[in-house]
């Protein structure tokens, strides 16, 4: 399997929306600890080291295709 960096959301900016309105009352350190805690959670769904580590590189470099 590997990572798909193409557009795969029914509502995009529904989702986006949630995730912004997830954070509204949350302070700084609040809301990187939430996503800390989101990123780890939607790391063990994948559940596979090797598209968790190209998920990070491709989030390091900025690359939004495959």
């Amino acid at each position: 399997m590997t990572l798909n960096l193409m557009p795969n959301f029914e509502d995009p900016d529904a989702v986006y929306q949630m995730i912004v309105d997830a954070h509204r009352t949350f302070d700084a350190p609040q809301s990187a600890a939430f996503n800390a805690r989101l990123v780890l959670i939607l790391a063990n769904h994948i559940g596979d080291a090797k598209i968790i580590a190209s998920a990070l590189e491709s989030a390091r470099t900025g690359q939004d295709e495959s």
